[in-house]
């Protein structure tokens, strides 16, 4: 069995080549169960040194009957000490995880990357899967340990994070004109922070994982950050499709709010 969070569709991707048919996290959220097999996995992307908040909700809130039990986390330019930082603060909550990985994707953080630089760069995550699929196959355990320097990057992100809250909160998305309410961001937000009303797409509150599916979604490029390296270029990872990505995210929370 195997969970995974996605934005963009890297983890998404990662997730399906380890089992046919894995489960997406924001789906099975709201229903607090006892997970049981022998070897359960949980796939995700690294934002800023820690695991999605709607993770880590789906970890506390979730029971685990377990042999075995493995994250791995995809990241763009830096893990940093994600590994290690992860499995202490849930070791503290009573989930020891046996193994973690990490497999490099392109970086989706529009505000830092070019993606039609990153989409150029061979950063062989097939080879890496391939790698930890076997691992899992056997079993292996062991989490990486952080550098200084790791620990360092984590603390220093989180420090800005504090000091500039926008960075980090969804206040630098801005839904432009050019929104025609097709609905699309509605649908890939994985928090069901957005939803089109008057045939317009709105915020309707702070709660936001800043993964930028929304930005990198929206077919108008109707959906943008103040800062960014290149406007003209999204991302989608090319063996994930938009439906997979809708189906994996969308929550019809419409009721509540007409």
């Amino acid at each position: 069995m195997v969970f995974y969070f996605t934005a963009t569709g890297n983890s998404l991707y990662v997730a399906k080549c380890i089992d046919e048919y894995p489960v997406s996290i924001p789906q099975v959220i709201k229903n607090s169960s006892i997970y049981s097999d022998n070897q359960i996995g949980i796939v995700c992307p690294v934002y800023c040194g820690e695991i999605p908040n709607t993770v880590k909700e789906f970890l506390k809130e979730s029971k685990f009957d377990i042999k075995y039990i493995y994250l791995i986390l995809t990241y763009g330019n830096s893990a940093s000490d994600c590994p290690e930082f992860t499995y202490n603060e849930f070791k503290a909550l009573g989930i020891n995880f046996d193994y973690i990985d990490t497999v490099h994707c392109v970086d989706n953080y529009l505000p830092v990357f070019d993606m039609a630089e990153e989409k150029k760069i061979d950063k062989d995550t097939d080879a890496q899967i391939a790698h930890i699929i076997k691992n899992i196959r056997l079993m292996k355990k062991g989490v990486p340990t952080a550098t200084d320097a790791d620990r360092k990057l984590h603390k220093q992100v989180a420090t800005l994070n504090k000091i500039i809250p926008s960075f980090n909160n969804g206040n630098m998305i801005k839904i432009t004109d050019k929104c025609i309410g097709c609905k699309v961001c509605e649908k890939v937000c994985p928090t069901g922070n957005i939803i089109v009303l008057t045939d317009y797409a709105q915020r309707r509150s702070k709660k936001c994982e800043y993964c930028l599916a929304c930005v990198h979604s929206c077919p108008q490029k109707a959906i943008i950050i103040k800062h960014e390296k290149n406007k003209n270029e999204r991302y989608r990872n090319e063996n994930v499709s938009l439906d997979e990505i809708i189906k994996s995210n969308f929550q019809d929370r419409r009721e509540s709010y007409e």
